[in-house]
């Protein structure tokens, strides 16, 4: 499928670029080395509509369509993919909110993601259970006109930072299959029993804020439940295809990065009495690298366009392969900047390094490779 990007679109990628330049690549360093979460960035990117671009114009949100969300996902992380991920991940689980929540639910935090005020998260991920979400083992049991949830989440992004959450948690842990007995639930992070621990000893990402939840005898209202009760698993498969090309687009940012910077690198440093990026070798490299950008880009750009349309089986065959070429090659390209930098290219004095990390990620969370290339086969045989 070809298509043309619209000159809106490309009026985001110009503003989105020109903020990253200018707020996010001069303490990108910084961010890394202290893993400090960059609130003050969140809140100046909500003011130019790139915290949630889904959150619809009613509650305070841009209403961007999928590819421009796609487009702001791609150059947050082009400039950064830590501080790209803190900015980008500030509105998680507001989709659900959205498509299922309850009126009160929408008015009283999708104004407040859209606007940088708060932070929200999804806490689907167990230590015990990551890919396998039906296996989940925290628990929701009515109690009277509440439910009380006991349980541990894992790698919970905005964990300490996020003001609301998105719990998935069974309301029938006996149901079979398993899945059908999943509830989400809409959580206040103030609650009693709701506590954070920060993971801060990733490889990557720094900036971006991590966290186990311990759910301990937390409270909430039934009317909390946001959509059908056992009907969470349900709703979460809505938004699978959609958080795997936006994972691709984080790829293809962090590709794009990496790519830059060898670029210049090759255009400045010299040896044997020329720019290194003179020699064919070097060249070679650059061309494999932008031709491997490229079509990451193009196969992201044309999964978000079907996403948009609905998680039918195209869509969803699409965002996984999306999902997997483009952090497949986000890894790649980066290593082979690192490359082109030779022994610079290994300690911090040059960005190549952090993208490196960063870039693994991609290839992990919002499904494996190896998941994705289960879906993909799936739908293909």
């Amino acid at each position: 499928m070809s298509f043309q990007l619209t000159a809106e679109h490309e009026a985001v990628r110009q503003a989105v670029r020109e903020f990253g330049e200018a707020e996010i690549e001069p303490v990108a360093r910084e961010h890394d080395e202290s893993g400090e979460y960059p609130e003050d960035i969140r809140r100046q990117a909500a003011d130019l509509d790139f915290v949630a671009p889904h959150i619809p114009e009613e509650y305070g949100g841009a209403g961007m369509d999928a590819v421009g969300r796609t487009i702001v996902t791609e150059e947050l992380w082009r400039a950064d993919p830590g501080i790209g991920s803190a900015v980008g991940s500030a509105g998680f689980g507001s989709s659900m909110i959205l498509e299922y929540g309850d009126d009160w639910m929408k008015e009283e935090w999708l104004p407040k993601i859209a606007d940088g005020e708060v932070a929200s998260c999804s806490c689907i991920s167990e230590p015990a259970h990551g890919s396998n979400v039906a296996g989940m083992e925290t628990v929701a049991e009515s109690d009277g006109d509440e439910y009380v949830i006991d349980g541990t989440k894992m790698w919970i992004t905005n964990g300490t930072v996020a003001d609301v959450a998105v719990v998935m948690a069974k309301t029938e842990p006996d149901a079979e299959p398993p899945h059908r007995g999943i509830t989400a639930f809409l959580v206040p992070t103030d609650t009693d029993g709701f506590r954070p621990t920060k993971i801060d000893n990733k490889l990557g990402i720094r900036a971006s804020d991590l966290a186990e939840i311990v759910l301990d005898g937390v409270r909430v209202p039934a009317e909390n439940v946001i959509g059908e009760l056992n009907g969470g698993f349900y709703q979460l498969m809505d938004f699978f295809a959609s958080g795997r090309a936006s994972v691709a687009a984080q790829a293809v940012g962090a590709a794009q990065g990496a790519l830059d910077a060898a670029v210049e690198y090759a255009n400045e440093r010299e040896q044997f009495g020329q720019k290194i990026g003179e020699f064919q070798a070097i060249e070679h490299k650059i061309a494999e690298m932008a031709t491997d950008v490229e079509a990451a880009r193009s196969l992201t750009y044309r999964a978000a366009s079907h996403v948009a349309d609905g998680a039918d089986d195209t869509a969803v065959r699409l965002a996984s392969m999306a999902k997997l070429f483009a952090s497949e090659h986000a890894v790649d390209v980066a290593d082979e900047a690192l490359q082109v930098h030779g022994g610079a290219g290994y300690v911090s004095d040059h960005p190549v390094e952090r993208i490196y990390r960063d870039a693994r990620i991609t290839k992990i969370y919002e499904g494996t490779s190896e998941i994705q290339k289960n879906i993909i086969a799936e739908r293909t045989l």
